[in-house]
């Protein structure tokens, strides 16, 4: 005898359920992005939610943070007690007492011995204290996110940045004597430069004359042509300085995010002519600066219409070759992607890789990864979907902010209280020469690479197929910058991390820019140096600085050296410019056509 179970009635599916069925509501998605743009267009980018996230994150723990309250209360007395010792000490005849405070780091705004002097030392040392606290107060409370406790403590240097005394006239000592002096007439050059600096952004002009520094003329003059075209670069190739030539060419890739010719700068501190005299065949791309119709151009249109294009261009012109590849900042990250990508494919036309301030893996890519989370990349794409492409004065802010004392703060108080044009340099000029980025490029980065870290995370595609950087078996030659805020050189240092290939690591003197551009004769240059043989086991950051041989000079020696040690040792004749019979002819003399963009 059986028994015979009930019978459960089957739970139903949203689908079926009538109150659970999608309600036809007209979508306002795209009201919601133009408003956020709109938003966008006055915060330069910044979104307000994660900054506000921030803080409300820091305030809600630090008030159920007892413990840290009252350390910051002690340390908030201890500080004014010294400020308080400090004042009556400054009382004797020969007021030499020692400072108390001193600025951290490189901050060069109180370095005026006026600034020694009473009052404006008290005002010095009040708002050092002020400073002192405020770093306490924003470290990281146990239970909060760090990426909020950094946001926390970058916002408020930013505010106290703004109304440090040296931005103050009247608390200004330097200020005040030149006002003294010139009977006020510096404020009249101020207002001037101020008005002038006003009007050349409206006319999307660069922030000030650029004096005897001039593309083609006195930057980017190294000689050589333009030997292939296509809608995203020129590729130039630069004409011989030695009657024979290493048989394997260089080609190098530079950041679209800036023009290339900070490689070629003045005759005396351009890497390509330096190469170029050591019997060098160099090959340069230069990125076409793109406009809103370029707004879907993808990350890998740049791989492909960009590194891959000008390999095929130079294996034309230089046939049987391998090459030498070099890629610098962005330009050294989708190096080692395309490397990457044809060490899959089993395409072995590189015969070296060299990363210059050019990061793989991102999980400590410094203060830049304070502008990235969810909410920021949502909060810029919706800019970017309104305006096509990330605007160079924009982004120029951006980076501006992670150098506020220099860029902004320091220039202001020359230019508009003291009236002074500081003289430009040729960094400089580079520098303010910006491109744009396209929208769906500079969106598929940030997400791919530095919110979800996918190359050294295994799960970056190209068409498709993950691709690995421990494929790559092709020597590589990898340089950080002691003092790099854009690609810090702990980050940087990481290929060694996911990597088995031989590996020469290089830390040299300077900061992301100036690092790099450091010839030989330039004074107060030295770098350290190691090499991890194929295999070897790894070693961290901090045990390899222990290790590294110390150098004095300039970095560009030890990579010539390199090179030549990994080219065939093969010397011949120089190539012609191009190869004419196979359709690639002389289109324009170097610098190109592309580099004057604006």
């Amino acid at each position: 005898m059986t028994m015979a179970l009930p019978r459960i009635p089957p739970v139903p599916s949203p689908a079926a359920n009538p109150a659970a069925e999608t309600l036809p509501v007209p979508s306002f998605a795209t009201f919601d992005r133009v408003a956020r743009a709109m938003t966008a267009r006055f915060t330069h980018g910044i979104s307000p939610h994660a900054l506000s996230d921030a803080w409300f994150d820091w305030a809600t723990h630090l008030a159920r943070a007892p413990g840290r309250q009252i350390e910051l209360t002690i340390a908030a007395a201890m500080l004014a007690a010294r400020l308080t010792r400090f004042a009556f000490e400054r009382r004797g005849p020969e007021g030499a007492s020692a400072l108390p405070f001193v600025p951290r780091g490189r901050d060069q705004r109180f370095t005026d011995p006026a600034w020694r002097n009473p009052p404006f030392v008290f005002w010095q040392q009040g708002f050092l204290a002020v400073e002192q606290w405020w770093s306490l107060a924003t470290q990281e409370v146990r239970g909060m996110r760090p990426k909020d406790a950094a946001r926390i403590a970058f916002a408020a240097t930013q505010w106290l940045d703004m109304f440090a005394p040296s931005n103050l006239p009247w608390l200004n000592p330097v200020v005040i004597e030149r006002t003294a002096r010139d009977s006020g007439a510096n404020f009249l050059r101020g207002f001037m430069n101020a008005v002038d600096d006003g009007f050349r952004k409206l006319a999307r002009l660069p922030s000030a004359p650029a004096g005897s520094f001039r593309v083609g003329e006195t930057l980017a003059v190294t000689p050589g042509a333009v030997v292939y075209r296509n809608d995203l670069i020129e590729l130039i190739q630069y004409a011989p300085a030695t009657e024979s030539v290493f048989a394997e060419p260089i080609l190098i890739v530079p950041a679209w995010i800036m023009k290339y010719y900070v490689l070629d700068l003045q005759p005396q501190n351009s890497l390509v002519r330096y190469l170029v005299e050591r019997g060098f065949t160099v090959f340069m791309i230069s990125w076409r600066n793109p406009t809103d119709a370029d707004r879907d151009l993808s990350f890998d249109a740049y791989r492909n219409a960009g590194i891959m294009a000008a390999l095929a261009a130079v294996n034309t012109i230089v046939p049987g070759r391998k090459v030498h590849a070099c890629g610098y900042c962005l330009g050294g990250t989708l190096l080692a992607i395309t490397a990457a990508t044809m060490a899959r494919e089993e395409d072995r036309r590189l015969a070296s890789i060299s990363l210059l301030a050019a990061q793989t893996d991102f999980s400590e890519s410094g203060e830049l990864m304070l502008f990235v989370d969810e909410s920021q990349i949502a909060f810029l794409e919706d800019m970017l979907w309104d305006q096509g492409v990330l605007d160079s004065a924009q982004m120029a802010g951006a980076f501006s902010l992670l150098r506020s004392n220099d860029l902004i703060w320091s220039r202001m108080m020359h230019e508009y209280l003291l009236g002074e044009r500081a003289p430009e340099s040729d960094l400089d000029v580079w520098n303010a020469d910006q491109t744009r980025m396209p929208y769906r490029m500079h969106s598929q980065y940030l997400r791919a690479l530095f919110l979800e870290n996918r190359l050294t995370a295994g799960r970056y595609a190209v068409d498709g197929k993950v691709i690995a950087l421990k494929d790559l078996s092709e020597p590589m030659f990898v340089l950080g910058t002691e003092t790099d805020h854009i690609a810090p050189w702990r980050s940087v240092y990481k290929a060694q991390l996911f990597t088995d290939c031989e590996m020469t690591f290089v830390l040299t003197a300077g900061g992301h820019n100036a690092g790099v551009v450091s010839e030989p004769g330039h004074p107060h240059r030295h770098y350290r140096v190691a090499t991890r043989s194929q295999g070897a086991r790894y070693i961290d950051s901090d045990t390899w600085l222990t290790r590294a041989v110390l150098k004095d000079g300039s970095w560009w020696l030890e990579w010539a050296a390199w090179l030549e040690a990994r080219s065939s040792g093969a010397r011949t004749a120089p190539p012609e410019m191009g190869a004419p019979a196979q359709g690639l002819v002389t289109l324009a003399p170097a610098p190109g056509t592309y580099v004057y963009q604006q």
